[in-house]
């Protein structure tokens, strides 16, 4: 969901644990009491983003509690889970444990034996119902764990609203582009777009404009993407890419956007130097936290005057477990991730757990709460891009938002490239 600030840090700290979890192997193997059982060393392949440091600190603890097992952690790099996936899947050296979406090439790598089945896992039998949709197959297998309930919405500066002479939160896109122009009047950056990172694009714009252009007109989305007979050749899908190139026509975006990745937009906003940030709830700890200004929450207005708008809420990339000889190993490390581990992360994170409240998990920040309790209760919503495209069609669609803000093609030829690519993967693999 992806750009490490530190990259270097992070690979050195990586490195320590693995050999030292890897000479205590050496020395139990060296030991004259070698009846103790070998140590069974877990690769894990984890896209974490904005919690790296927290991974480690899962691993280690992992690690401290079982004595027979280590975890060798690395970090998934680029636009995608499923770009760090497919070559491993491909030469037959899938790690133990990876990080996945909710989609239809995970649930296949369920469907053909590459991924596990963890039904009978704590870990499963302790997710909200409505999330175990989204990580079943086609054949009924269970095939990972949700890292969170995703809601993605708009964070803003209530200084800088202030400032602007702002009353009313937008509640309509036309009403969102006069708060952009008032901002604007008054010396302010309205909007960060992560031009550089394309992913946040996809999870922001494209999958509210994808809301409320697509979903919220035609109710069996879901099986015209599989069969392919979803028409995304339409106005109404251009006008999604539109409404993402509008923003910086009109000044509206901060300055080098399309140099600007995940880490510096995030610092963007807690700098002070954006008013908004269209951004997931898995970030509310960066972006709610530490400020020197309050921050409130509204839903994204992607929706046309006089329509109600179509929030976004689903399951957030998760975790699943490869069939290796490393299996079982990696089921506990599944199961701890889920269970102590979730602590660590909600400690920075602040997001909704994906678990029943009664094993123990803590709750998100209190403004996320409310709002992801809000959404929850429209009687439209609608699922983040990454759950909702073939894996193929991510690929293509993060290079087809960047080349229609680079002016390269027109919103009409991006929606006409992705509907090709959602046809040609149904045609491939769904039918």
């Amino acid at each position: 969901m992806r750009r490490f600030a530190f990259a270097s840090l992070l690979s050195g700290l990586v490195t320590l644990v693995f050999l030292s979890l890897y000479g205590c192997h050496q020395k139990d193997a060296a030991s004259p009491t070698a009846s103790a059982p070998a140590r069974t060393i877990i690769t894990a392949m984890i896209w974490a983003p904005d919690w790296p440091e927290e991974m480690l600190q899962i691993a280690a603890a992992f690690s401290k509690e079982n004595p027979g097992s280590g975890v060798n952690v690395q970090f998934m790099v680029g636009n995608s889970a499923e770009a760090n996936i497919k070559p491993r899947v491909a030469s037959g050296n899938l790690p133990d444990l990876v990080s996945v979406n909710p989609n239809a090439y995970s649930a296949e790598l369920a469907d053909q034996g590459i991924l596990a089945d963890v039904s009978k896992t704590t870990a499963w039998h302790d997710m909200i119902a409505p999330l175990k949709s989204d990580w079943t197959s086609r054949q009924g297998k269970a095939f990972g764990i949700s890292g969170g309930v995703a809601t993605v919405l708009m964070y803003y500066n209530e200084e800088m609203f202030e400032k602007a002479g702002i009353k009313a939160l937008p509640t309509n896109f036309r009403e969102f582009l006069a708060v952009c122009e008032q901002l604007k009047r008054a010396g302010l950056t309205p909007v960060m777009w992560n031009g550089g990172f394309p992913n946040m694009l996809g999870t922001g714009p494209f999958s509210f404009g994808f809301a409320n252009n697509v979903v919220a007109r035609e109710p069996a989305w879901k099986k015209k993407i599989v069969d392919g007979t979803l028409n995304l050749n339409t106005p109404a899908v251009a006008d999604i890419f539109a409404k993402m190139a509008l923003l910086p026509e009109r000044g509206y975006v901060q300055d080098g956007f399309m140099a600007t990745d995940y880490d510096g937009g995030i610092r963007l906003f807690k700098e002070g130097k954006v008013a908004m940030v269209m951004h997931g709830s898995w970030a509310a700890g960066l972006l709610l936290h530490g400020n020197p200004f309050q921050t409130g929450v509204f839903i994204p207005p992607w929706n046309a005057p006089g329509k109600q708008v179509v929030p976004i809420i689903g399951s957030e990339t998760g975790f699943a477990v490869a069939e290796t000889p490393n299996k079982a190993a990696a089921t506990r490390f599944l199961e701890f991730i889920a269970s102590k581990g979730f602590a660590i992360l909600q400690a920075k994170r602040q997001n909704i757990s994906p678990f029943r409240q009664s094993t123990g998990t803590m709750a998100g920040d209190p403004k996320i709460v409310a709002y992801t309790e809000a959404v929850s209760r429209y009687p439209v919503t609608a699922s983040p891009y990454y759950s909702v495209l073939p894996s193929n069609s991510i690929e293509r669609l993060h290079r087809l938002m960047q080349d229609v803000l680079l002016n390269k093609i027109t919103p009409r030829q991006a929606a006409q490239q992705l509907d090709a690519s959602v046809k040609n993967e149904a045609k491939m693999h769904y039918k």
